[in-house]
């Protein structure tokens, strides 16, 4: 049903234009006016980077773009792609499509084609199901910048409408480009460098990933059931599989919309998170995430990776009373979870709260399941592809933990959670509701403004130069390598505070089980040892 995004930068030239509050930009496709803020910036909302995905396009990989005649006005952002089996109210009717491929560029207005700015090219989350952050406005970054980047974020197709494979890139040098995302962004991003074994075709130079997703991955063939499922349920079932095809394209949208929810992994009986997302093809994509950065086989640029100290909890059930809950709900997640390997999990994550309350109660095993996933999903993951760097030769890979905590995320009981850095480094009045929520901290006058300020310095130094430290903030720590045998990262805590840290002993010992012992290093069929 598709393959992951890789980003095929064309890069385009800015034209600043007249002094009306417009910018003219000439593009393969056309010409599109954006409007010039006060602030200096100029944003350019909507502008499509591949042909409409409808018709015989639907399910294909992004064909470029039509030749739009006339001028075109960027003054809006452009749809956002369906999620999963949800559909749109008749109220937000207006902002979802199946018409989506869009993006943003927000730059400096001063800009023009002698500036050669870095690019930093930013992909939302959302576990290949939804686009969850949307509409990220860039504005407040390129102004931290002293002027002196561009950015760029994008919608991409999620769920059964299946992931892009080609997208036009906004400004700037072509040689200096910096992806960055969040969750399935910074997953996407892994999955970039790991693309045709890790061959360099020189589309971008350095990443920087929050909280990468490490998800169940199949084969295409293994996945085949989930097209199975799909046509089952939209009564497209035909004797071959172009009529197959033919017969899901001319279906409305509404129908495949509502008929794309998730199914249980084979063996299960739930559904899990998130269904949909990258397969092993043997094309673009040869080895899982693991066996790839184990045998170095990905692209080796400067990178930063981290995540949040809870990156779990928002995801786990408060009615885990249970080890068999923690146990179901993560065989749901993970079907190659063996009867040993969950074994092993629960020996190794235990019960903390077992001891202070009477189980089995609602929520008495919450807390070491969101330990299980966050850790075994973001956590350790992060730590894992930051190690692979500097074992492969690579000596410019940084890992950080977000720390920094809400009165009001602590009191909910979810700690410091996943990929909630987003509204920092965007800045919390470029955060558009109601996609994100920005903890009230991090606003102006709050205890967390400062944290705003210098994660922001911190990732603009990391695009401007592909270090960190460069730009860092006043008073900010030196933010050192990763060193395998310290497991040296930066720790972000309330109030802009940071330190270096070294990860834990029990930690390193809980992400070491997981490498050598639970996660599969071979792509095969879930069965019980």
């Amino acid at each position: 049903m598709g393959a992951l995004l890789v980003i095929s930068l064309v890069l385009l030239i800015i034209y600043p234009f007249g002094t009306q509050g417009v910018s003219l930009v000439n593009v393969s496709n056309g010409d599109y006016v954006g409007k010039v803020l006060d602030c200096g910036v100029s944003q350019w909302l909507g502008i499509r980077y591949a042909a409409p995905p409808l018709g015989e396009l639907r399910f294909e990989p992004p064909a470029d773009p039509l030749p739009e005649t006339g001028t075109q006005y960027a003054y809006e952002h452009g749809p956002i792609c369906l999620p999963t089996g949800v559909l749109p109210s008749e109220r937000s009717k207006a902002n979802f499509s199946e018409d989506c491929l869009f993006l943003d560029v927000y730059a400096p207005s001063r800009a023009h084609k002698q500036s050669k700015l870095p690019v930093f090219v930013y992909i939302q989350g959302g576990g290949f199901n939804s686009n969850s952050h949307p509409r990220l406005n860039g504005t407040g970054l390129v102004k931290a910048s002293d002027m002196g980047i561009v950015v760029v974020t994008f919608n991409y197709r999620v769920g059964p409408w299946g992931f892009l494979q080609n997208i036009a890139e906004f400004g700037g040098d072509p040689d200096h480009v910096v992806l960055g995302g969040a969750s399935a962004g910074a997953s996407s991003i892994a999955w970039h460098l790991t693309a045709y074994g890790g061959y360099d075709q020189g589309l971008f130079h350095a990443a920087v990933g929050e909280s990468a997703a490490w998800g169940h991955v199949l084969t295409a063939k293994q996945a085949r059931y989930q097209f199975d499922d799909l046509v089952v349920r939209i009564g497209c079932v035909r004797n071959s599989s172009e009529a197959t095809l033919t017969c899901l394209r001319k279906k409305p949208y509404e129908e495949i919309q509502m008929n794309g929810f998730g199914t249980p992994y084979p063996g299960q009986s739930l559904n899990p998170l998130f269904m949909w997302g990258p397969v092993i093809d043997y094309n673009m994509f040869y080895l899982p995430l693991i066996q790839a950065f184990k045998t170095g086989k990905f692209i080796k640029v400067p990178v930063i990776w981290g995540d949040d100290t809870n990156g779990g909890s928002i995801f786990t059930s408060p009615f885990t009373s249970t080890v068999a809950h923690s146990n179901r709900w993560m065989r749901t997640q993970y079907p190659f979870l063996t009867l040993r390997k969950l074994w092993l999990l629960n020996n190794a994550w235990k019960n903390t709260v077992k001891e202070q309350k009477r189980c089995p109660a609602r929520d008495c095993w919450r807390e070491q399941l969101s330990q299980v996933y966050g850790d075994m999903r973001y956590m350790c993951p992060s730590i894992y592809m930051s190690a692979a760097f500097p074992d492969q030769g690579v000596n410019n890979s940084w890992n950080y933990r977000w720390n920094v905590e809400d009165p009001d995320q602590i009191t909910a009981g979810v700690g410091v959670p996943h990929v909630t850095e987003i509204p920092a480094l965007f800045g919390p009045a470029f955060v558009p509701a109601p996609y994100l929520t920005v903890p009230r901290t991090y606003r102006e006058g709050e205890i967390n403004e400062k944290a705003v300020d210098v994660m922001q310095k911190y990732w603009i130094s990391f695009i401007k130069t592909f270090d960190p430290n460069t730009e860092r903030a006043e008073g900010s720590a030196q933010w050192e390598k990763f060193d395998r045998k310290k497991l040296s990262r930066l720790r972000f805590d309330t109030g802009g505070k940071t330190d270096m840290e070294y990860v834990g002993s029990e930690l390193a010992r809980r992400c070491a089980l997981l490498f050598n012992k639970v996660y599969p290093t071979k792509i095969g069929p879930a069965k019980l040892e």
